[in-house]
């Protein structure tokens, strides 16, 4: 993963943010492991969630691995500047974070499945960074999709914010919103891991175990 001296602690103004561009970028439509869209229209029923864990190469594996999951994509969201590059975000002069967007068939895994994979799969008490990645583009979000959604992500916060804090943990910096436009990333960083095995994945968790029967 490129490091960025540009990498800031603090998200940057919208009124200092780049000013991006009108079309999006060159993606894929389909997702190399599984063959699914990566793009909408999604079968009908199926859940939507976008989260941000840090790297998302190794964010995005994790998902496409965790049954139940139909597909995912990488992309940029939470910011303020359309369709950014990597090379942007990774400025911190986007507002964006790092983020997979996570597909489900809810006839094999629940949003609280989902959830658990999130909070489990790496340490969402850092900031803006995750691990050796420092930045405003490496900081843990969790952007719902419907109002149902979001009510049942924060539950899902408290919840676990509870276990850390039994484990010794600090408070969870996750950003929780409704979710705003998902910009895909580059064509080479989808399912990047996949394409390329010994790639560099900076994805840990804490070792807490989230709560099991959440809401939602």
């Amino acid at each position: 993963m490129v490091f960025s001296a540009r990498s800031k602690s603090e998200i940057v103004e919208a009124d200092r943010a780049l000013p991006g561009r009108s079309a999006p970028l060159v993606t894929p439509d389909t997702h190399f492991v599984n063959g699914h869209p990566i793009k909408p229209p999604f079968p009908e029923g199926f859940g939507q969630l976008v989260v941000g864990m840090g790297c998302f190469w190794g964010a995005e594996r994790a998902f496409w691995q965790t049954a139940g999951v139909w597909t995912t994509a990488v992309g940029y969201a939470g910011g303020y500047t359309p369709n950014p590059t990597y090379e942007e975000v990774c400025s911190g002069r986007t507002g964006h974070t790092e983020v997979v967007l996570v597909v489900w068939d809810p006839a094999l895994i629940g949003l609280e499945g989902v959830l658990a994979a999130f909070w489990e799969g790496h340490d969402p008490t850092q900031g803006m960074r995750q691990g050796n990645d420092r930045g405003t583009q490496y900081r843990s979000a969790l952007y719902a999709t419907t109002d149902a959604q979001l009510g049942a992500v924060e539950s899902s916060r408290a919840a676990y914010q509870e276990r850390l804090s039994a484990a010794g943990y600090g408070t969870i910096t996750t950003e929780v919103a409704t979710a705003g436009p998902f910009f895909y990333a580059e064509d080479y960083h989808q399912q990047y891991l996949a394409k390329n095995p010994g790639g560099y994945c900076g994805l840990g968790g804490t070792g807490v175990s989230c709560p099991v029967g959440l809401p939602g």
